[in-house]
């Protein structure tokens, strides 16, 4: 049974205003063809998810800010198909740019170079430097997330938050803080 979010007027009005009926309708409405999308294109149904949830809150976060405007809501619904393909694109050539190749076999005994290399060590640095000048609760959510090994559903109870803004708020502190490093290597 596919959900379908009526036709409506002062749709993005109610964007703005966060409308709850409104945003789960039109989340519950567009998931099931961009989970069909990634699972076409080599994703799993974890993938999709996390994703669409990109995807919904770019979308999301434009209405808010006023950079795009629809005329009804197959233009809205189009736009988040076409944010949720360039997501799960990027994704996809992010993940074949960071595939690692196998280690060679080695013989018992014979030492392995752990040490990262300088580029690594040096990309490394940057994190930490930048990780430190962050504010609160980001570096906090990042250190219970990445160190303390904290669930979502952790985190989102030490904040009084649900699962999906601690899953939200992490995924913006994360690119934060590649945003800050990026720029750094840009320099």
């Amino acid at each position: 049974m596919q959900h379908t979010t009526p036709y409506q007027p002062d749709l993005i009005l109610k964007l703005k205003a966060n409308d709850e009926p409104t945003l789960k309708a039109l989340y519950i409405a567009n998931y099931p063809k961009i989970e069909r999308y990634i699972l076409e294109n080599n994703g799993t149904r974890e993938d999709a998810k996390d994703v669409y949830q990109e995807a919904f809150i770019a979308v999301w976060r434009s209405v808010q800010n006023d950079k795009a405007s629809f005329t009804g809501i197959d233009k809205l619904q189009g736009y988040m198909y076409r944010v949720a393909q360039y997501k799960w694109t990027d994704q996809l050539r992010h993940d074949k740019k960071n595939r690692t190749a196998s280690l060679p076999e080695t013989e018992i005994g014979e030492p392995v170079n752990n040490e990262p290399d300088s580029d690594e060590a040096d990309y490394i640095e940057k994190v930490k430097q930048h990780y430190a000048t962050m504010d609160e609760p980001c570096k906090d959510v990042l250190y219970r997330f990445y160190y303390q090994k904290q669930s979502m559903s952790q985190i989102a109870n030490k904040y009084s938050w649900t699962d999906a803004t601690a899953k939200n708020n992490k995924y913006r502190c994360l690119q934060r803080l590649r945003q800050m490093v990026l720029k750094n290597n840009n320099r």
